[in-house]
């Protein structure tokens, strides 16, 4: 059934099929299908005719960056790929070995045979290249280059002549779309036949189908729109939006039945009938996801309606990837930087900020850890810690959802394992621990969370609130990050927020106390400012800026990030702006010149249109000029030991002075426009993004 996108200009012309399940072959020919290709493999494979069951695939974290200018040097692991693959690289794992054992794939399968041993975990540089070997474990699969340039065209396209992949699975963020596009164009010249799949935060936000209706939005700036016009190559053969964790690993199986076995390279015409007929076997994945084929005559749309997904159930995105991040927030007392992993308990912001994209009222809405939640997130803490993590830092918008009981009962359960010895362990956890370091590790575990201001001053008492942070502080935490956006009325009055805007205490004051509870509960503080929101003038630009920088020399914050407001395509304010069909996510080789390249992200024309680009230049100068060593910069933190501060009463917020004008709120996800968050000035992620249902 051929159906017309919702009324976007940019995908007019496009042919949109929506299938269902078994309309491909009949149960019973499908059935022979999967009989004869099993037969004949197995027979092959006894004769020597061929060597292995086994075909490459890579998968690609596209960036955001084209060069490094020394402030936003910290990216994280690439947490959104991670999540998006756990699931299919796990059951690959567990199916790997003889034909006759296999019973997840029929046939061929993908690369996906071993993860990476202890030892390969803890020698794991915290550089993106992996060395791809002739028996590649699962971290070795992936391509990470954290900044596209010449240096990482030229190492993509070698990698490419090498493995020769026969699929290719690429995540992109929004910024990261245009290198995505270049990427998957490098495949199409080096290894044309191998099938290319985007997926991630940007076809995400912007491929949407309505629920349960065989209807399909196209945002002006989505991959399908870009395609479907010209206005970009088609370079992808699938693009895949949701909760697809389910999807993606039916979409791999698909690909293996749709491999020839004889040139070893998908049959493009065979992937439909294949994944309709492993949908008519098995009925939906769980979650709620797309998979939309692309071919010269249109889209094929593939929509999942599945049962409800629980996170926790997921395998966790460190099984199959090494721990790379090296977090210059937590070091050791030698000042070694520890080895840092990403946790998440939930995958969205509860609350609804317009300018952010990890609302949980964009896409599929706010999912958690269900059953046990608590227990299964000490298992993941065990977990990493086994895999050799030193630190960790909680990538929940709020931790916990600010959920106070929560925190609590984590808290004080993680800081019994901690103190626990050895042999005390309850096996839940102590499976997790196997080498005869990883104990005194936990012990020495160190890590941050994100919280709001209101979340710690305005809902809740006082008392409560340092409650939850002693409860934090006794179990590690030594990290807050908090986002305060602006100090400035003017922009705070205009801001669309989930705010208590009470009038007894200004939102400068409200920041300030916020701030000193945390460095009072002996933590250091992060924070994230964002310019260029409704009301931001040059003049609410230099009160921001020097408010912040008030606020540092009370040593009240040990790292500020500054931010210029970047729009989404699925944020409220971009269409507010009058630019959610202006946004060029795809045009390649952009000029992404200072002042832009000196912030986490911002590239000319999808920036707010409330800054011109001097004010952008302003905010670089005034910021490193007022802010100093404290704005995020490549330098590793110095200080006593963790270089954490206990801040004397007399430098309270509610004593201390300081600009403290300005009714407002707490940006939520402690991150920038886009939801991706920045810790301590690091990149931990994504973004993403962060840990995301995309891919």
């Amino acid at each position: 059934m051929t159906n017309s996108v919702d009324e976007e200009p940019t995908s007019a012309g496009a042919d949109i099929r929506f299938h269902d399940a078994g309309g491909g072959a009949a149960p019973a020919i499908f059935q022979e299908l999967l009989s004869t290709r099993r037969h004949r493999l197995a027979t092959d494979l006894a004769a020597g005719r061929t060597a292995t069951r086994y075909f490459p695939v890579l998968c690609v974290l596209a960036p955001v960056m084209t060069q490094a200018e020394g402030e936003i040097t910290y990216p994280g692991d690439p947490m959104c790929l991670y999540a998006a693959l756990s699931l299919a690289v796990h059951r690959a794992v567990a199916d790997a070995g003889p034909i006759q054992c296999a019973e997840h794939y029929n046939d061929l399968a993908p690369e996906w045979t071993r993860f990476p041993d202890h030892a390969y975990r803890m020698t794991a540089g915290h550089d993106g290249y992996r060395d791809y070997d002739t028996d590649p474990n699962t971290d070795q699969t992936v391509f990470d280059p954290r900044i596209w340039d010449e240096t990482a065209r030229v190492r993509w396209i070698r990698l490419l002549r090498r493995v020769r992949p026969r699929v290719v699975l690429i995540s992109a963020v929004s910024p990261a779309h245009r290198y995505a596009l270049e990427i998957a164009g490098l495949v199409r010249t080096e290894v044309p036949d191998a099938f290319v799949v985007l997926g991630g935060r940007h076809a995400d936000e912007t491929v949407i189908r309505v629920s349960h209706r065989e209807r399909l939005v196209l945002a002006p700036s989505s991959p399908l729109a870009v395609i479907a016009d010209g206005r970009a190559p088609r370079v992808f053969d699938a693009v895949i939006t949701g909760e697809a964790y389910h999807s993606l690993d039916l979409l791999m199986r698909a690909l293996a039945l749709a491999t020839d076995l004889d040139r070893r390279w998908v049959d493009r015409d065979r992937v439909l009938p294949c994944l309709q007929g492993l949908l008519d076997k098995e009925g939906p994945s769980v979650g709620s996801s797309v998979i939309v084929l692309l071919s010269a005559s249109g889209f094929d749309v593939l929509p999942q309606d599945g049962s409800s997904l629980d996170l926790g159930s997921l395998p966790s995105p460190y099984e199959a990837f090494a721990i790379r991040s090296r977090f210059p927030i937590f070091t050791h007392s030698d000042g070694g930087i520890r080895r840092t992993a990403h946790v998440m308990v939930s995958n969205a912001c509860p609350y609804h900020c317009n300018f952010c994209s990890e609302s949980s009222t964009l896409g599929i809405g706010l999912k958690r850890f269900r059953e046990d939640p608590i227990g299964r997130a000490l298992e993941r803490v065990c977990e990493y810690v086994g895999y050799g993590a030193e630190a960790l830092f909680f990538d929940d918008s709020v931790f916990w959802s600010g959920r106070s009981r929560d925190i609590a009962e984590f808290c004080g359960r993680l800081r019994e394992l901690r103190g626990s010895e050895p042999a005390a362990l309850p096996v839940r956890f102590a499976r997790l621990l196997p080498e005869p370091d990883d104990p005194a590790r936990l012990r020495g575990l160190e890590w941050g969370a994100q919280l709001t201001v209101d979340t710690l001053i305005a809902l809740r008492e006082r008392h409560a609130a340092s409650e939850i942070l002693n409860r934090m502080r006794e179990a590690g935490c030594s990290y807050v990050y908090v986002g305060i956006e602006s100090m400035s009325t003017q922009v705070m009055d205009h801001i669309h927020k989930n705010l208590r805007r009470g009038t007894d205490r200004p939102w400068a004051h409200r920041v300030r106390e916020a701030v000193s509870l945390v460095k009072r509960h002996g933590m250091r503080v992060g924070t994230s400012v964002l310019f260029g929101l409704d009301g931001e003038t040059r003049g609410s630009i230099d009160e921001t800026i020097e408010a912040v920088g008030g606020l540092i020399d009370a040593r009240l914050i040990d790292l500020a990030s500054p931010n210029i407001l970047t729009y989404h395509p699925a944020t409220p304010i971009t269409r507010v702006h009058g630019m959610h069909d202006r946004l060029d996510y795809h045009s390649p080789r952009v000029d992404n010149r200072r002042p832009y390249t000196y912030f986490e992200e911002a590239f000319p024309g999808v920036v707010s249109v409330v800054l011109a680009e001097d004010d952008i230049w302003h905010i670089h100068r005034e910021t490193e000029r007022r802010w100093g060593a404290v704005r995020n910069d490549s330098s590793p933190l110095l200080g006593e030991g963790a270089g954490v501060g206990v801040v004397p009463e007399e430098a309270e917020g509610e004593t201390a002075g300081g600009p403290d004008d300005g009714p407002g709120g707490a940006e939520p996800d402690g991150g920038t426009a886009d939801g991706s968050r920045v810790v301590a000035g690091l990149v931990p992620g994504v973004a993403a993004a962060a840990e995301e249902p995309g891919r």
